[in-house]
């Protein structure tokens, strides 16, 4: 369920904060937030995979922990992100 380069690219359009940007907290929680989309759409056709069901879990609280960690070091940043992938923060 890995996303290839075409989709890390189109999620991470808005969030980038330069070309060679992998590491910075927008582009994680841009990743992130693809990621437990395409899962869930997963866990809604398989409903007993609870194997992927943890896995899912395990990144919406990693990306709670990354958002938290943005909100508290840079707020405009926070609510840029927020905003352009329409997070409810």
């Amino acid at each position: 369920m890995a996303l290839n380069a075409k989709q890390k690219a189109k999620a991470t359009k808005d969030v980038v904060r330069h070309e060679k940007d992998t590491g910075s907290p927008e582009y994680q929680i841009a990743l992130f937030t693809e990621k437990i989309k395409k899962l869930t759409l997963h866990l809604k056709k398989n409903a007993k995979d609870f194997h992927s069901r943890r896995g899912l879990l395990k990144m919406v609280s990693k990306r709670k922990k990354l958002m938290d960690y943005l909100k508290k070091t840079n707020e405009k940043a926070y609510k840029t992100v927020v905003k352009k992938l329409d997070l409810n923060g």
